[in-house]
Order: C-alpha cells, then sequence, then structure tokens
C-alpha cells in the first residue's frame, strides 16, 4: 500500500504503518494538550491510541496465524486510522475456515479484553461500574473497555468486515458461494448507509467506516462474481499470445521506448529461452528515476513473481494475480513461454463472453 512505512516483520509477516496513522496521533496530542495544557495528559492520550492499535495489530495477526493454517498466506498488515487491514493471499474456499479465520480477529481482542478485567479484578483495582468510559478512567480500564468495543463492532454484520465475513460463511453452508457473497454485500451495504447516518450526527469517522464498508462490499461481490464466471475456462482460451519481451541485458532505455510503443505495461525477461523475471512498469518508473536509461533490466526485474501452465483454469490463476504485487502472470507449456494473462486481459475476456452470451440469449423476432 502506498504511502506506508514498514514498522517490523513478525512471524513472516510485514507490519505497515500507513501515513495518516501519525496524523491521527498527533490529533490526538493537540486534542489533550487543547484540553489540560498538560505534557503528561499528551503522553497519556498518545499512549493510549498506541495501546490500541498494538491490540489491532494483534487482532490482525489473530486472522493472518489462523489463516496460516489452512495453508494461507498473509502479503502483510497495515495500520490506518480506521483499524488495520490483513491482505490474505486468498480467503478460504470452506466456509467454515473463512468462518474460523473471521472469528479470530475479535475473538483476539475478547481474550485481550477478558485479561485485563481479570487483573483488574485480582488487583483490586475494579471501579464502579458506573466510572467505566473508554474517554474516562485508568489507562488499563479503558484499553480493556475499548478491546471489547473492538471485539463486538467488528463482529457486526457489515460485509467485508469479520461480521460480514461471518455472516458469508454461514450463508455459504446453505447456499452456493456467489449467492451467499451477494447477500452478504447487500446487508453491509445497508449497515454502511447507517453508520453514514450516524456519521452524520457528529462522529465522522463512522463515515470512513461506511465508505470503507460501501467500497469494499462491492468490490468483493463483484471479484466474486468474476471468479465464478470463470469457473473451469483453461488459461489459453484468456492469455495474450502476443507480447514483447527483453533481455536481462536490456538497458531501461530499451523498456521504456517499448512502454511507449505499445499497450504492453510489464514485460518477461528472457535469457536462451528461459524466463528470469519480469520487470513491471512500477519497477520500470522507480528504477528510471533511481538509476537513468542505461542501467540494466536484470538488476531491476522481480525474480519471484508466480507463473501458470496452459492447462491450469482462469479462476486459480485471478487468485495468483490479487494475491501479489506482479500484475502480469506468464503462462508456460512445457518449459516455454508462450502467452501472458493480466487483470486487463481477463476483464475484456469476461465482457467479450457476456457479449456473446446475450447474442445467443437474444430473442429471434419473426
Amino acid at each position: 500500500m502506498t504511502w506506508s512505512w514498514k514498522l517490523t516483520r513478525i512471524a513472516g509477516i510485514d507490519v505497515y504503518l500507513h501515513a495518516t496513522f501519525v496524523i491521527v496521533v498527533a490529533w490526538i496530542g493537540l486534542v489533550h494538550w487543547n484540553q489540560s495544557h498538560s505534557l503528561a495528559a499528551v503522553v497519556e492520550g498518545v499512549g493510549f491510541i498506541l495501546a490500541l492499535f498494538a491490540c489491532i495489530v494483534l487482532h490482525e495477526y489473530g486472522h493472518a496465524l489462523t489463516a496460516r493454517r489452512y495453508g494461507i498466506r498473509t502479503r502483510d498488515i497495515t495500520l490506518l486510522p480506521i483499524g488495520g487491514i490483513a491482505r490474505l493471499e486468498r480467503m478460504p474456499e470452506e466456509p467454515l475456515q473463512e468462518l474460523w479465520v473471521a472469528l479470530a480477529g475479535p475473538a483476539v481482542n475478547g481474550v485481550i479484553a477478558l485479561f485485563l478485567f481479570g487483573w483488574l479484578r485480582a488487583s483490586g483495582q475494579w471501579p464502579p461500574v458506573g466510572g467505566l468510559g473508554v474517554a474516562s478512567g485508568g489507562f488499563v480500564e479503558r484499553v480493556m473497555l475499548a478491546n471489547a468495543f473492538l471485539a463486538g463492532f467488528n463482529l457486526l454484520p457489515a460485509f467485508p468486515m469479520d461480521g460480514g465475513r461471518v455472516l458469508r460463511a454461514l450463508l455459504a453452508t446453505r447456499m452456493e458461494y456467489t449467492r451467499a457473497t451477494q447477500h452478504a454485500a447487500s446487508i453491509g451495504q445497508g449497515m454502511a448507509i447507517l453508520f453514514g447516518f450516524l456519521g452524520l450526527q457528529g462522529n465522522p469517522m463512522l463515515i470512513f467506516i461506511a465508505l470503507f464498508v460501501w467500497i469494499g462490499a462491492g468490490q468483493e461481490a463483484s471479484m466474486v462474481q468474476m471468479k465464478s464466471a470463470l469457473a473451469g475456462i483453461p488459461v489459453r482460451r484468456a492469455m495474450l499470445t502476443h507480447f514483447r519481451t527483453l533481455r536481462p541485458a536490456s538497458t531501461l532505455g530499451d523498456a521504456a521506448d517499448l512502454v511507449l510503443s505499445g499497450s504492453q505495461q510489464d514485460f518477461p525477461v528472457m535469457d536462451d529461452g528461459r524466463l528470469e523475471g519480469i520487470l513491471t512498469r512500477s519497477d520500470l518508473l522507480a528504477a528510471l528515476s533511481r538509476s537513468g536509461r542505461s542501467a540494466a533490466v536484470g538488476d531491476h526485474m522481480e525474480r519471484d513473481c508466480p507463473t501458470a501452465d496452459t492447462s491450469e483454469m482462469l479462476e486459480t490463476v485471478l487468485a495468483r494475480l490479487r494475491g501479489r504485487d506482479c500484475l502480469t502472470v506468464p503462462v508456460m507449456e512445457r518449459g516455454a513461454l508462450v502467452g501472458l494473462v493480466t487483470m486487463d486481459n481477463v476483464g475484456e475476456f469476461l465482457m467479450i463472453q457476456a457479449a456473446e452470451r446475450k447474442n445467443t440469449e437474444a430473442p429471434m423476432v419473426a
């Protein structure tokens, strides 16, 4: 994700901090300073936000490590002002697996809240119920209540939030997966309207959450529909067969000229008939700004991009495209490069299929 900085890497997963998060922390510090003109209050306010987002990181690791049990890798975790996002390479195909992955995040917050509740009771620091509040009270009490709130809020059926994914998983045990996604997405967008209405009453954060839910639900539903439409279609039917390649010794200037002379954006890099990697447009632009036109392509290409076989199904390759930073998948046949698959040509293939389907379904007029 752009405008993000890498914080750390834990359990093989990179954790990033989005730039807007820093703005939120600065705003929290400014609010506390204006209210009290006390450095101690600023430190406590900022410390509470940092503790809360540490719990959010643990929440996302709950999803990521549960997904790992089912053989699903997590690309990274990014902290945003509205929470965290764990980018899984794919969602589990089994409804019960998706159910456990979705529940794992809120479960982590629930465990943290219960642990802090037990610690407060055991230490004799449990306050009167009337004194509890996220904005008031002791530090530990506020963190406990915030985790309880996160667990409950994330379980609302606002797809694609955790509760929405739980709903989709439960629906998918009783109906076809695409229909379950459509139902969950519709309910999620209904929740987004509710969040937006409540946000207009004085909570701007709910407006941001409403936009996230509305857009996310629509994108998820569209992606599942696309996957369903591609089921059973081999890669060879949709791959690009007319494309240009580069050599490791080619220069970035050669690659730039190819970009300008045609519509191809990513270029396979071949050496004696072997696929060595791919030079993507984003890597080309970044390398041109750093090293200039004379630099060698081999020094800036992606070497670990996935490939596909001509016998594979398009839906499988689509998941591969979504799960990696490479936007082009080389298609191989007996070790030779025979085609490319990109998101653009998959979309064009679907449009052509839809047009042909409409033509065959059009009623005959006598």
